[in-house]
């Protein structure tokens, strides 16, 4: 059943055109994903099909008595109230039926007569009012609402909250809350994702598996998309284009779609170009006969329709990071890092290693203390517990979510010339035009920009410092998808060491090698990406029982031999490490003592002696050289 489409929808601002002849069929239970760059329409296209936005061509349908959820940036909302009260009048029916239920409760308890008619109709009257009540779930609405609420992340205590004293944030959240306990028939989520930690957003994405009704969202989540949605509808070029499937299905179908065009726009062009040669050679020779031909193909080649090729991405931004200055091999120790404000604990006992050319995504739930770990690394926080070390020539550089390192009233030259003063302007511009700031848009200030403009900027610093050791928190904030995916080439080819706070999962599981998870009680390590890691959770949820009973008792035999020859393996490749840690000492201290004996007269005024000495001392060297390598090697099978 259809039950919302629209035909050759197209919208004007003034002469521009924002959308062209846009065609949608939605039946009842889809879920779509709408994606497009950012400016590209799509919140225009939610405005016009929820009604809060004209259009000026085509025509839109809507099935019958269907109702329609649309999750706007600004709800209006008492702000005395707390959140819980908030929500209540959703089921103000249902509020009003319990109290209707109380006072027939206590009619029944005063009536002396029970053998009256009266008292019979009453009795009716409250079992179907109650069977009402029961149908629309009077009895379960309350935990209706604070589940939802606390599947987007509310504490029990947060109900008591007054909105007036809510973070954006905490806002944002709750008109999410408010729009999902109304139950439209259709709901349109933009951007849903925004201002939700990792728990919350996986309790979204099965809420909208399990939705009865249609979902539309508009979403630069990625891993989002590919959870939730089964048709995804991009706008591009203000025309769209529509596949039935989820995204990475979509971009195999994008690039196969893309590339049969161009082959069809290559092959008329061709023909086109074959016919107007012939033409003008028929013309050339002056006969009557030819000169007739050439009329002809005229005729048929004005009758052609051109397939015009669409401009799929006309400009994209370049970024490439490169660490100028390489590191040592130890980047960074932790151990029992602990942070608190006053009595309050943040976490404790944080630990872990980062080693060379690592790409590790730091993950867990707001508040938990992700970017106030970012703080002590950077020593912009000094008190606080546990030990921290910083390898040989490390030299890190911080992409902040907040932007604070851009200068709001700089125009984007001056803003990158003032940490550069070396590039002159025309060098400055060709950088800016790699990320799509052109012509006069050098000339903005920062403070005029969009949030995914300050993200490029920021980027573009990056790229001109000497950072061998990136801390990125939330660099995908504010970006479309199409920057996204250049980022991550960018971040996948980088060849310095990576620390990355994101909840952006489709951008971690490409970037990331390597997963700390934050809590309260320090960092748990996995050795893989965000699906491996996903992966290894479920593992440890398991109950230990049934992980048992899924394996056959050969299964098990089978690990346990191979957990004791890797034990036996890793104590092999330390005692080997131990050995050439001692060779190399005991090697550096012989070169050391002949590098003495070169320096003493009677052998250096004496060739023979001088000779064989630096002959032992270049054979020496050379065995060093082995070793080191040997040492690197086991260093790394130890890790």
């Amino acid at each position: 059943m259809i039950v919302l489409s629209c035909s050759d929808i197209s919208k004007y601002y003034g002469n521009e055109m924002i959308l062209n002849n846009i065609n949608i069929n939605i039946a009842k239970g889809d879920k779509v994903a709408l994606i497009g760059d950012n400016g590209s329409g799509k919140t225009t296209l939610f405005k016009i099909l929820t009604g809060n936005l004209n259009y000026d061509e085509g025509s839109i349908f809507l099935a019958k008595d269907i109702t329609i959820g649309y999750l706007e940036q600004v709800q209006a909302v008492d702000e005395d109230q707390n959140i819980l009260d908030t929500c209540k009048p959703i089921f103000q029916d249902v509020i009003d039926m319990e109290k209707e239920l109380r006072k027939m409760e206590e009619d029944i308890a005063n009536h002396k007569d029970h053998s009256s008619r009266e008292f019979e109709n009453l009795m009716n009257q409250y079992s179907h009012n109650l069977e009402d009540f029961k149908d629309k779930n009077g009895y379960g609405y309350m935990s209706l609402i604070k589940g939802v609420l606390n599947g987007l992340s509310f504490s029990e205590a947060d109900l008591d909250k007054k909105i007036k004293h809510l973070s954006g944030g905490q806002r944002s959240r709750l008109n999410i809350a408010l729009l999902l306990l109304k139950k439209p028939d259709i709901l349109f989520l933009d951007e849903p994702t925004n201002h939700l930690d990792l728990n919350a957003i996986k309790w979204l994405e099965e809420f909208i598996i399990s939705y009865p009704g249609t979902v539309i969202t508009i979403s630069h989540d990625r891993y989002f998309i590919n959870r939730t949605s089964n048709r995804v509808i991009e706008i591009i070029n203000k025309s769209m284009l529509t596949f039935n499937g989820n995204y990475d299905d979509y971009l195999i179908y994008k690039d196969e779609y893309i590339s049969n065009l161009q082959k069809q726009y290559d092959s008329q062009q061709r023909e086109i170009k074959k016919q107007k040669e012939l033409i003008t050679k028929f013309k050339e020779r002056g006969t009557e006969k030819l000169a007739k031909r050439a009329r002809s193909r005229e005729k048929r080649l004005d009758m052609i329709e051109e397939i015009e090729m669409p401009e799929f991405r006309s400009f994209e931004a370049k970024i490439s990071l490169k660490a100028s200055n390489p590191s040592g091999q130890d980047v960074l120790f932790m151990k029992n890092i602990g942070m608190s404000y006053g009595d309050k604990m943040i976490f404790e006992n944080a630990s872990g290693n980062i080693y060379k050319g690592e790409k590790i995504g730091l993950i867990g739930p707001n508040g938990v203390g992700k970017t106030t770990l970012f703080k002590i690394l950077l020593e912009q926080i000094n008190q606080y517990e546990g030990e921290l070390k910083f390898g040989h020539n490390v030299l890190p550089g911080y992409y902040d979510q907040e932007q604070e390192n851009l200068n709001p009233l700089n125009n984007l030259l001056d803003e990158i010339q003032e940490e550069n003063p070396k590039l002159d302007y025309g060098d400055i511009r060709s950088l800016l035009a790699k990320l799509l700031f052109f012509g006069e848009d050098v000339y903005k200030l920062v403070k005029n920009l969009s949030g995914g403009e300050k993200g490029k900027l920021s980027l573009l610093k990056l790229m001109l410092s000497k950072s061998n050791f990136l801390l990125l928190d939330e660099p995908t904030n504010h970006l479309d998808i199409s920057s996204k995916e250049v980022l991550e080439n960018a971040l996948i080819e980088y060849d310095g060491t990576l620390l990355i706070i994101s909840h952006d999962r489709y951008f971690v599981n490409r970037v990331c090698d390597k997963i700390f998870e934050l809590s309260p009680n320090g960092i748990k390590e996995y050795l893989g990406n965000y699906d491996y890691y996903l992966e290894k959770v479920s593992e440890e949820n398991q109950p230990e029982e049934s992980q048992e009973k899924e394996k056959t008792k050969t299964q098990i035999k089978e690990e346990r031999k191979r957990e004791r020859e890797e034990r036996n393996q890793k104590k092999k490749i330390k005692k080997r490490y131990e050995e050439v840690e001692a060779l190399i000492k005991e090697t550096e201290t012989t070169i050391h003592t002949l590098e003495e004996e070169m320096c003493k007269e009677e052998v250096y005024s004496d060739p023979e002696k001088s000779r064989k000495i630096h002959s032992k001392q270049d054979k020496l060297q050379s065995e060093l050289e082995e070793l080191y390598e040997e040492w690197e090697e086991l260093l790394s099978q130890m890790e």
